[in-house]
């Protein structure tokens, strides 16, 4: 089974940079992509966006398009999520986990107990 270890979540003034880091490791194979979720205070998780581990389709939620970059170094198995002009409303524990699949539609996450433990992004003045 693969595990993932999120990294780079931190306090960040609005208008502010992050990029988070998503480290795969144990069986790094027989998924389709790697995708981020976030999860604020008292909400369910919602996606963000999602990479396929070879292939170039990705998908972005609508409300981070223009200011998220997801990539991917395959010889690394790492996933990075570019965080730009951050908001209030992007805080949150951020989530990468192992996906199905990738449509139009959004990203296909494998249930949560595949997914890595969190880091925490704090978007306040």
């Amino acid at each position: 089974q693969v595990q993932f270890v999120e990294s780079g979540g931190e306090l960040v003034q609005p208008g502010g940079s992050l990029r988070l880091s998503c480290v795969a490791s144990g069986v790094t194979s027989g998924y389709y992509g790697v995708g981020w979720a976030r999860q604020a205070p008292g909400k369910e998780p919602e996606e963000v966006s999602c990479i396929p581990i070879s292939g170039n389709y990705i998908y972005y939620h609508d409300s981070v398009k223009g200011r998220f970059t997801i990539s991917r170094d395959n010889a690394k198995n790492t996933v990075y999520l570019q965080m730009n002009s951050l908001q209030p409303g992007d805080t949150g524990v951020y989530y990468c986990a192992p996906l199905t699949a990738i449509t139009k539609s959004g990203c296909g996450y494998y249930p949560k107990a595949y997914w890595g433990k969190g880091t925490l992004v704090n978007v306040s003045a």
